[in-house]
């Protein structure tokens, strides 16, 4: 690809809230989206817990490096980042494209020997073992921003922006590609439990697409449905936030003493 596959820790992540926390929950944001998507889950989530939100390239301050259009050369180059800070108990969370991210993450940290997360939560996001034929990033702008309003993920003032849109559109189209093209090894599994957590009214993915990440473990699986679409990580936060403190509490020593 040509893409440079090192960087700085800095460059790469963004820590808002709990520095130094006992246990992580490392985000990895949809397509289009950047680290910041994660701040109001950083701020929500209790002391204990740290979020190390992913800042992929060709956005924010990373506006100028070229996006990745392939999600395993993106998990690969996220791996070499992180292999040597594993020093605590975390937990990989991905959004969407970010949820594939995640699962090639874990597989990557897995090849490396690196402590395995205690667990891979997936969100809004069909198991790649479902099959769809999705082509948006082949599409003009106008198709593009029609499945941006789709999923109501954008504020439609921006999309009615020409400027804003032009500056984004070659990120989005370099993401969607990534997603799009994704194709998992053959019965590719992670050894840690995975949490599926979908949108009741997802347009892209259905309970059943999400239900299908159980073969995608050798672990535990479990599958938590949320009223919404496929946004429902923002829209209803309070509610992500409780299953994601309840997710997190067994690896923290912090809160375990303080239940005890």
């Amino acid at each position: 690809m040509g893409l440079e596959l090192t960087g700085s820790f800095d460059q790469w992540f963004k820590s808002f809230h709990h520095d130094g926390a006992d246990v992580r929950l490392i985000c990895l944001p949809h397509a289009g989206g950047s680290a910041s998507g994660f701040f109001r889950l950083s701020a929500a989530l209790p002391s204990w817990a740290e979020v190390w939100a992913a800042q992929y390239p060709g956005r924010q301050e990373r506006r100028r490096e070229p996006a990745f259009t392939d999600v395993r050369a993106l998990a690969e180059a996220l791996a070499e980042v992180l292999a040597d800070r594993q020093d605590r108990p975390y937990v990989l969370l991905g959004h969407s494209m970010g949820a594939l991210v995640a699962f090639e993450l874990a597989l990557s940290l897995s090849r490396r020997g690196v402590r395995s997360p205690g667990m891979l939560v997936t969100s809004g996001r069909r198991a790649p073992s479902t099959t769809r034929v999705e082509t948006v990033h082949l599409r003009d702008d106008a198709g593009v921003a029609k499945e941006l309003r789709l999923l109501s993920g954008t504020d439609p003032t921006f999309l009615q922006d020409p400027e804003l849109v032009e500056m984004i559109m070659p990120v989005l189209r370099a993401d969607y590609q990534a997603v799009e093209t994704y194709q998992a090894a053959p019965n590719s599994v992670v050894a840690c439990p995975i949490t599926a957590l979908v949108g009741d009214h997802d347009p892209r993915t259905t309970i059943d697409e999400a239900r299908a990440w159980q073969a995608h473990t050798t672990a535990e699986f479990d599958l938590r449905v949320f009223a919404g679409g496929h946004f429902f990580l923002e829209d209803r936060l309070p509610e992500v936030v409780n299953v994601l403190t309840e997710l997190l509490l067994p690896y923290s020593a912090t809160a375990q003493d303080s239940h005890a």
